[in-house]
């Protein structure tokens, strides 16, 4: 043992900085080779020529010193120790349920499934759209009709989405929406901001009276937040037969025993998946399910997985219809496509693939039937209830009582919903017992025979309609009747995790998407009960601990971006955006400017920012880039000036989605706010500025922020994210607010702002990971985690220059996080292209960089701060490798059509193939460099065929004998 160790001082023994040293990948002993190539002596110099000095912070964040791993988790726990978990029986569409723990160990707690990106390249992701074809099926089936959508954020943006495509489908010319008077308070309250936007007026009443409107489309809910079911196929075929777009809001549990939507002639179908194995987690993340009929498929919003063919003719899955992207489509598209749950989706669809169609049935009968027990004991002590048919929740009348009621049933442990005065809601869910019912009957001060009870509900056969009781098969696909057992269920599991690529195997290099460590200590606190467990509508005090967390990652945010407030109800970075406008639009409007609606966007923009300026009514003008990539200040000072009335805001990127920190930023901002604009700051590249600058400072009057990018949250194949927005004191007061539960203290500026997602916090549960991230690495880490990130991108950027032009750097040569590489040249001179290269990267064992975004033809590189040297190097290696390949092409050492990126992935079945007819070798299409052999992860199917997919639409669970 080193004698300097045994005579340090306390402190330095510590290892206060030990997360921060595994969370960078380069260690002390690499970074002299790194900047050595770079050319500079120090870190600080490569940062002194990359960020302008005209936007540096003056001081440290204040966010104190790193903290070690274990103290992080210590303080996090005594924080969510003063939540108070009571059985919340408040329903609303929130349900606690039971997660079956080879889903909880196999699937929310391993990186495997979590730590995977969006399944863009679908060669090596075909286990989680497996997956999602799965949810997909459980969907058409309990919906009734024929194509859902691999989900959306929650069922109140579901709804908004129905309302939307109501209107793309109407050929009703009347700006008119119907919303049943029953639909859950939330779902109305994120209607009513997203209408706003469009300019569509709401007529909000009983359902029976919606044929009396002229409306474009209207929105029903089954059953209704009073718990009532009825057959709403009479008022459906009304409304279809005027034209109207039906849309029914549902419960996929209920669902299992009722009547489906499609049955009843709905052509939309919407919920929430929740109660399918997700935990309540105060409101989120939670899969929204949304299905609608085959001709609407061009209407739809979100992803959708479908069928097609590989290369060698076999059965592959991949998302469709993907020309409906933001990049392609922008302003015209039919979403904001980052709007997907994807791992909680696939969680909800493997509850339904462990369970199957029995389980499902029996855990729905149970639920109603304890329902039911609650119904019969009430009307034997003499109490009324409000509706006589119901599937799990009843509203119970009690005059003068509901709130002394209550507070005995809270007393008992249980938290019921106070409708009113003389109302009380209750929501039985998968955990309730016959003693929780027994309890409930108490708190009313009834006694009751459950098993007599039982006897009689039993006898009557519950308190659903005959008529309404589905006599059509759910579930009939054997991926959903055969993984029942534990063994069976996680082999199958397994089996799906090995054909995808995850950070668990290696770096993924995607530009702008921040595919960084998502750290086990960060993660380990979303299951914890104290933060699973708690309904997002449960009273205030039982959630102290998570309002403290909530309100220190909320400081700890309003340090890192210098802005005053800060909003944490946006839950993907697309509704973050949908948030920030929806303020600015607020703001002017409160001034009188509501003609302000000019939206200014860089022609380099995320396709993300036109698709979400539309969603708020907002007319996109299109602002030129200079041949460096940056934005055109003359032209963004004509148009600047051309609509300098109607100028409401300037989206922007920055560093710019080049890779690039402009220099201009400070002009670009003062130029929008000297003509009454408001500047937007995308907060994707934030990860570029932590500890450096901030949005504040470069003069941003509001930003998102990517909490699933910057600050760790992980991808989770396609979702959850989170999407705070901070803002400056004046638009502040025109953030997000809720209508069931307040955001802050009664004070607070924002009081009566409708929502803009379901829950007040978003998707609160995966807020704690945020908060582990930045208290463990503290001020000093976050700005080392900006430098490495920079460095990583520049080391990366200079190896390949001489192999691959990098497209745009500042004005020292330097990019900033990220780097576009042009593949345009070899195209022209090979026919390789972009898309070839990519496919050629999984032979290395590695996915592809980002491909043509922002530019057509390029492919764009962001190594993050979490990779090392090592891994760097075998990237780059990778990529040099392949270029030597691209070589031979040119050289005519290989055929243009015919060379291992034309053929590329190559699969375990072309390398073991009988015949063998390649100019190149097996071994060099499976191993190209020695260590690939190390850690081989082998596509399980060839290149997919896009177009066959496209033009062969087949979106549901593929047939055995087809798979076979």
């Amino acid at each position: 043992m080193p004698n300097t160790l045994l005579s340090a001082p306390l402190a330095a023994l510590e290892q206060s900085d030990d997360f921060l040293r595994r969370h960078l990948g380069p260690c002390e002993g690499e970074l002299p080779a790194m900047l050595e190539t770079l050319g500079v002596d120090s870190v600080d110099t490569l940062i002194n020529q990359t960020v302008p000095a005209g936007i540096r912070l003056a001081a440290p964040l204040a966010l104190g010193e790193p903290t070690a791993e274990h103290v992080a988790l210590a303080q996090l726990k005594a924080i969510a120790s003063k939540n108070v978990l009571k059985k919340s029986l408040i329903g609303l569409g929130y349900y606690d349920t039971i997660t079956p723990k080879v889903i909880l160990r196999n699937v929310t707690e391993n990186p495997g499934w979590y730590t995977a990106y969006t399944p863009y390249q679908a060669e090596i992701a075909q286990g989680r759209l497996e997956a999602l074809l799965n949810y997909q099926q459980m969907v058409i089936d309990l919906t009734g009709l024929e194509l859902a959508n691999a989900s959306l954020l929650d069922e109140a943006t579901a709804a908004a989405e129905a309302m939307a495509m109501a209107k793309r489908v109407s050929k009703r010319k009347t700006q008119a929406f119907f919303v049943d008077e029953g639909v859950f308070p939330q779902t109305l309250d994120v209607i009513r901001t997203r209408a706003v936007g469009f300019g569509f007026e709401l007529i909000v009443g009983p359902a029976a009276e919606a044929t009396r409107h002229d409306v474009f489309g209207a929105l029903l809910q089954y059953p209704n937040q009073r718990g009532e079911v009825s057959d709403l196929s009479g008022l459906i075929a009304e409304l279809k037969a005027q034209g109207s777009v039906v849309a029914v809001a549902s419960d996929l549990m209920a669902l299992v025993l009722l009547k489906s939507p499609g049955a009843m002639g709905a052509d939309i179908a919407l919920g929430s998946a929740q109660r399918f194995g997700v935990p309540l987690g105060y409101g989120g993340p939670h899969a929204a399910f949304f299905a609608t009929r085959e001709a609407h498929v061009r209407s739809m919003p979100g992803r959708i997985i479908g069928v097609s063919k590989d290369a060698r003719g076999k059965t592959a899955l991949r998302m469709t219809l993907q020309t409906r992207e933001q990049h392609i489509r922008r302003e015209k598209a039919n979403s904001n496509i980052c709007t997907s749950q994807v791992l909680l989706a696939n969680m909800a669809g493997m509850y339904a693939v462990y369970h199957g169609p029995q389980g499902l049935r029996t855990i729905a009968a149970r639920i109603h039937r304890l329902a039911a027990l609650l119904a019969a004991g009430l009307e034997a002590a003499g109490l009324a209830l409000v509706g006589q048919t119901f599937f799990d929740t009843l509203q119970v009348k009690a005059p003068g009582q509901a709130g002394a009621i209550a507070a005995a049933a809270l007393a008992a442990g249980y938290n019921l919903r106070v409708v009113d005065a003389d109302t009380l809601g209750i929501s039985v869910d998968e955990k309730t017992t016959a003693a929780d019912v027994a309890a409930l009957l108490a708190a009313f001060g009834a006694r009751a025979d459950l098993a007599a009870l039982d006897a009689q509900v039993a006898a009557a056969g519950g308190r659903l309609p005959a008529a309404l009781l589905r006599d059509d098969a759910i579930l009939a696909h054997p991926v959903f009747n055969t993984h029942h057992t534990e063994h069976e269920m996680l082999r199958y599991l397994k089996r799906l995790q090995n054909r995808d690529l995850a950070l668990d195997h290696s770096m993924i290099s995607l530009g702008s998407c921040t595919m960084k460590l998502n750290a086990t200590s960060e993660m380990i606190p979303i299951t914890w009960p104290e933060f699973a467990d708690i309904h997002p509508f449960a009273p205030a005090d039982q959630a102290e601990g998570y309002r403290e967390m909530i309100e220190g990652l909320a400081a700890q945010l309003r340090a890192v971006t210098g802005f005053d407030a800060i909003c944490m109800q946006p839950n993907s970075g697309a509704q973050g955006e949908y948030a920030g406008l929806v303020a600015i639009q607020r703001y002017h409007a409160a001034r009188g400017d509501s003609h302000r609606n000019v939206c200014l966007i860089p022609k380099s923009a995320h396709g993300t920012n036109p698709a979400t300026a539309q969603m708020c009514g907002m007319d996109v003008v299109v602002v030129n880039c200079d041949d460096n990539g940056n934005v055109d200040l003359t032209d963004l000072k004509a148009k600047a000036e051309q609509y300098a009335e109607r100028l409401s805001a300037l989206m922007i990127t920055y560093p710019s989605t080049h890779g690039v920190f402009e220099e201009a930023i400070r002009d670009i901002c003062a130029t929008i706010h000297q003509y009454g604009g408001q500047v937007y700051m995308d907060g994707a590249n934030m990860n570029a500025q932590v500890g450096l600058t901030s949005p504040a400072t470069i003069g941003a009057d509001v930003s998102h922020m990517n909490l699933h990018k910057t600050f760790c949250i992980p991808h989770g194949g396609g979702g959850p994210g989170m999407g705070p927005i901070g803002l400056k004191a004046h638009l502040a007061p025109f953030m997000a607010d809720h209508v069931l539960a307040a955001t802050g203290p009664a004070d607070r500026v924002n009081a009566g702002q409708g929502a803009v997602s379901a829950a007040q916090f978003g998707s609160a549960s995966i807020l704690p990971i945020s908060w582990m991230y930045i208290t463990m690495m503290g001020a000093r880490g976050l700005k080392q985690a900006t430098e490495t990130a920079i460095l990583n991108a520049n080391y990366v950027a200079t190896r390949l220059k001489d192999h691959y032009p990098v497209l745009y750097t500042g004005t020292q040569g330097r990019v900033a996080h990220e780097c576009i590489l042009d593949i345009r040249p070899i195209k022209a001179a090979t026919g390789i292209s972009e898309v070839d290269i990519a496919k050629r990267l999984m032979d290395y064992g590695f996915h592809a960089p980002t491909m043509s975004f922002p530019v057509a033809g390029t492919i764009m590189v962001e190594p993050t701060e979490s990779e090392d040297k090592g891994e760097l190097d075998r990237f780059i290696d990778a990529m040099v490798s392949i270029r030597n390949e691209i070589r031979a092409v040119e050289e005519g050492r290989l055929p243009a059509d015919n060379n291992p990126l034309k053929n590329a992935p190559h699969t375990q079945a072309d390398v073991t193939a009988a015949e063998w007819d390649r100019p190149y070798g097996r071994n060099e299409a499976a191993y190209p460099l020695a260590w690939v052999a190390d850690n081989k992860f082998w596509p399980s199917v060839n290149r997919i065929d896009d177009v066959y997919g496209d033009r062969n639409l087949f979106c549901a669970c593929v047939p055995t004998d087809e798979l076979a």
